[in-house]
């Protein structure tokens, strides 16, 4: 679903990403791993076309993605959850799934309720806080807010940018989970983790980014066995 390939990217004079190339097929579950600034939030923003890349390009789903503007990559399925979370903290949280579904063309109110209900058994929570405004509620819970409304969007391709960022050990197993199964469901998902062991464990395939160049790639489970990996991503 995606290819990237001799991605070349930066701000302004500043070069961020060097010669980068990756796939995510459907099924699989990709996470790329780093150390702060070696470009992994870089490489989402070129993937969903919000930052231009300055040498190299991307496929989604087999069509070059330059010249299509983020906000129909979205439409079109590429859905990107960044940083932050990004809810919107004045409405509840059934009219945050709600936004999300309303992105997705001709879908009808039957297709939004069934939408809401595979949502509210996904992350049960979600269901008791329905009525309850984003902003009040805990950061687990609007990390599952944020990827619920993504997944409303009915996408092809999922990409998340540190979902486990400031959560509770038993709120990041609970969405690493998930989004494990939607893999396995037919998902392409692509996770940009800091938390490599973890991310390594639920992955089908790893990156390691180094200063912005692929450092590493291949099976998660060989890259969790790499003594260079190991020593520093694992400890």
């Amino acid at each position: 679903m995606i290819a990237a390939e001799g991605i070349h990217a930066g701000i302004g004079s500043v070069g961020i990403l060097h010669d980068v190339s990756l796939s995510v097929p459907s099924g699989k579950l990709v996470t790329v791993i780093g150390a702060n600034g070696a470009g992994k939030t870089t490489l989402l923003r070129v993937i969903s076309n919000v930052l231009s890349p300055t040498r190299g390009r991307i496929l989604f789903d087999g069509v070059p993605n330059e010249s299509i503007p983020a906000h129909l990559l979205a439409r079109r399925g590429l859905i990107h959850v960044p940083q932050g979370r990004q809810i919107i903290p004045t409405l509840s949280v059934r009219d945050n799934l709600l936004i999300g579904a309303a992105r997705v063309p001709d879908l009808s109110k039957d297709d939004m309720e069934a939408g809401l209900e595979r949502e509210f058994a996904r992350f049960p929570v979600l269901r008791e806080r329905q009525y309850i405004l984003g902003g009040n509620l805990s950061g687990g819970e609007q990390q599952m807010l944020a990827v619920s409304r993504a997944l409303m969007m009915r996408p092809k391709v999922l990409m998340l940018d540190e979902p486990s960022l400031g959560l509770a050990p038993q709120v990041v197993a609970s969405i690493f989970k998930a989004l494990r199964r939607l893999a396995d469901e037919g998902l392409a998902v692509l996770l940009v983790e800091q938390l490599a062991l973890l991310a390594l464990n639920v992955a089908d395939q790893a990156y390691v980014l180094q200063r912005g160049r692929v450092a590493l790639s291949g099976p998660a489970a060989e890259i969790r066995r790499d003594p260079a990996v190991v020593e520093s991503y694992l400890g």
